[in-house]
């Protein structure tokens, strides 16, 4: 045993910091017993901690820090994340939940503890990723993943529930009323590109969206056995994770089916892929479309006509809004409302046509 003296940084008074030095398991240790005021120690104590830990009976320092590593190893946000993906194979996102975990939050939580995390390291969370440049939509998704996975270990007794107040998660803002839609003049260069277009596909990928407005994930899924030639239906399995649907098949989508059809051989998927299973990216066709077309670069060459679809109902003035809802699957009528004023404007131009018959009934009456 000895000690050294040091000035306390609290206190600013002198005292002895004691060490000790012993052999364990034939490696010769030498740490700190503690400090003279601070912790109340003495030679007699030092002597006695040294002897405890020759026996066996005390962890020496390192073991101690080992074990408390190990500990945190067992319950951080890096396990817990392991529990989650674990648990969600089955989800279609889950590959999507990988990267945004690899990418936005390994470094700065996968190694804290649950109860460590507080609302500043969220927020600081949300500014780093739109610092990087990030949509809001994209900060959004890698802020709902972290609640995501504390709130799947809270369920499962792996932490302790963040519900209570402790932690708020502060969601940037998003505008996601916008409505993508194409001219006339557009929307004939679009199907022009799309019969000149080699990957011929790519080309019906576009028009499916088009014509029956089903979102790219579920046109990508799509199999043999979900189209009812027979009665007209398309099934859509678990959009949006809700519960199945079936569409009509117009005749256009029917004449696009037929004619991949022809093209899938013996694959049970519409669009298989090229090794095996359903079409995974099919991006660089359909943007090469959208640029041979001459569209704007923000238009979204598959999401987008699920717009152009609802828009041109909407417009026509022979749709609900429910039957609209209902044909995009949407679960509730919330998500169709930005198509509403199309439907207003389509009434308001009935409406002027009634007008315009008075007004001419008016007319030959004075005239008369």
């Amino acid at each position: 045993m000895f000690y050294i003296t040091s000035t306390n940084p609290t206190t600013g008074a002198n005292e002895r910091i004691y060490y000790i030095r012993y052999y364990k398991n034939g490696k010769s240790i030498e740490e700190k017993a503690g400090r003279q005021h601070q912790d109340r120690m003495t030679p007699a104590k030092a002597n006695r901690l040294r002897v405890l830990r020759i026996e066996g009976r005390v962890d020496s320092n390192e073991e101690r820090r080992e074990k408390v590593r190990a500990k945190r190893a067992q319950k951080n946000v890096s396990r817990l994340w392991e529990a989650f993906y674990d648990a969600k194979q089955e989800n279609r996102s889950i590959k999507d939940d990988r990267n945004r975990w690899r990418s936005y939050l390994l470094k700065d939580f996968g190694n804290k503890l649950p109860e460590e995390i507080a609302t500043l390291d969220v927020d600081n969370l949300r500014r780093k990723l739109q610092d990087r440049g990030l949509a809001p939509g994209t900060v959004k998704q890698g802020l709902v993943l972290l609640k995501r996975i504390l709130n799947f270990a809270a369920k499962r007794g792996l932490c302790e529930p963040i519900n209570s107040g402790r932690l708020h998660f502060e969601m940037p803002k998003l505008n996601n009323t916008k409505t993508e839609d194409l001219t006339g003049k557009q929307l004939a260069r679009l199907l022009e590109a799309i019969e000149n277009e080699p990957n011929k596909s790519a080309g019906s990928l576009m028009l499916m969206a088009l014509y029956t407005g089903m979102r790219k994930g579920e046109i990508y899924r799509l199999q043999w056995q979900d189209i009812d030639f027979e009665r007209g239906f398309i099934l859509i399995r678990a959009p949006k994770g809700g519960i199945d649907q079936r569409i009509p098949i117009n005749t256009p989508a029917r004449n696009v089916l037929e004619d991949q059809q022809t093209r899938t051989g013996n694959s049970e998927w519409i669009f298989p892929g090229r090794f095996e299973g359903h079409v995974k990216d099919m991006r660089e066709h359909l943007e090469r479309i959208r640029t041979n077309a001459g569209l704007p670069k923000d238009f979204r060459p598959m999401h987008g006509l699920r717009h152009v679809f609802a828009s041109t109902l909407a417009s026509s003035g022979q749709v609900d809004m429910y039957t609209l809802q209902k044909l995009l699957t949407h679960k509730s009528p919330a998500m169709v409302q930005r198509y509403a004023h199309l439907r207003d404007d389509a009434m308001q131009r009935a409406s002027e046509v009634a007008g315009d018959m008075y007004k001419a009934m008016q007319k030959k009456k004075t005239t008369a």
